[in-house]
C-alpha cells in the first residue's frame, strides 16, 4: 500500500482552494485534509466509492468535492505546480526523455474511450526524464496508434524547456513523427520496425545506444499502475479519470522533493 505523508498532504492542501465562506453561516464544510486522504484512498486501492471507509467522511461528500475540484482544474494546477517545484530545485534530467503508453480498460464506458483488440479503453501516455519523473502525461482514446498521440502529449508539458531527444520503442518508428518533432528541435530515437526497407533506414547504432535505458519509462509506468484506480477506468468521465491521473503523478513528483 502506498503512503501519503504529512508533508505531501500539507503541500497539496495548501494548493487546493478553500470553499467560500457562507454569509449566513450553516453547516460547516467537510474537513479538507480528511477529504483529500479519502480521495487518495480511492486512488491507491482502486475500490468503489461505496467502499470508502467512514473515517474519511461521507462517501458522497468526498466524491462531490473530488468532482468539484476536478471541474475547477485544481488537480491539473496541482500537477503543474509540482512540475515547477521539481524544475526549480533542479530535479529534472531532460538531456534524454523516454516515452511510452499503457492501456486502461474502460469498464464503465463513457466519453474519450476507443476500441482495440483487447476491448474498449484509454491510453495513458507518459513522457519521463532520465530519472523517470513525469515531464508530460495525458489520457487519450486507445483507438489511434501511439505515434499519433505524441503531439497532443507535448501540449501538456510540465517544464518550460523541451528535451533535446526522446526515446521510444518500435511503435514510434515514423518518418512523419520524426519530422514533426524535428520542427520542435527534438530528435526522435526509436528502433526500426522489421518491415522498413534498407534504403529508408534513418537510425544508426550511436543514438540507439540510449534505447538500452528505456526501462526507465517502463518503471515509471509501473509506478503509475501502483495506483490501482488508474489500472482500470471506472469513471464515465474522462476529466474525472484525468483528475486521478494528475493526483497520482503529482505524488510521484513530490516524493524525491518532499520524501
Amino acid at each position: 500500500m502506498l503512503i501519503l505523508t504529512d508533508e505531501q498532504l500539507d503541500w497539496i492542501a495548501e494548493r487546493i482552494p478553500d470553499p467560500p465562506v457562507r454569509a449566513k453561516g450553516g453547516r460547516p464544510y467537510a474537513d479538507k485534509r480528511k477529504t483529500l486522504r479519502g480521495i487518495f484512498w480511492i486512488l491507491d486501492n482502486g475500490a468503489k466509492w461505496k467502499d470508502l471507509p467512514r473515517e474519511f467522511g461521507s462517501k458522497s461528500t468526498v466524491h462531490r468535492w473530488f468532482a468539484k475540484w476536478v471541474a475547477d482544474g485544481a488537480f491539473e494546477a496541482l500537477l503543474r505546480s509540482a512540475g515547477r517545484l521539481v524544475e526549480q530545485r533542479g530535479g529534472y534530467r531532460l538531456y534524454e526523455c523516454f516515452i511510452d503508453g499503457t492501456f486502461s480498460k474502460a469498464k464503465g464506458g463513457g466519453d474519450g474511450i476507443g476500441a482495440t483488440k483487447v476491448g474498449k479503453g484509454v491510453k495513458i501516455m507518459v513522457l519521463v526524464d532520465a530519472r523517470g519523473l513525469p515531464v508530460a502525461v495525458d489520457t487519450m482514446s486507445a483507438g489511434p496508434h501511439e505515434s499519433r498521440l505524441v503531439q497532443q502529449l507535448f501540449d501538456f508539458m510540465l517544464t518550460r524547456e523541451t528535451p533535446p531527444r526522446v526515446i521510444g520503442d518500435k511503435a514510434y518508428d515514423s518518418d512523419a513523427l520524426d519530422e514533426e518533432l524535428a520542427e520542435r528541435g527534438i530528435e526522435m530515437i526509436a528502433p526500426h520496425r522489421a518491415n522498413r526497407r534498407p534504403e529508408n533506414v534513418t537510425q544508426d547504432r550511436r543514438p540507439l545506444r540510449r534505447y538500452r535505458r528505456r526501462w526507465t519509462v517502463e518503471r515509471s509506468i509501473a509506478w503509475i499502475q501502483n495506483f490501482r484506480r488508474l489500472c482500470i477506468r471506472w469513471e464515465k468521465s474522462t476529466r474525472l479519470f484525468q483528475g486521478f491521473l494528475h493526483l497520482g503523478c503529482t505524488l510521484l513528483l513530490l516524493r524525491p522533493v518532499l520524501g
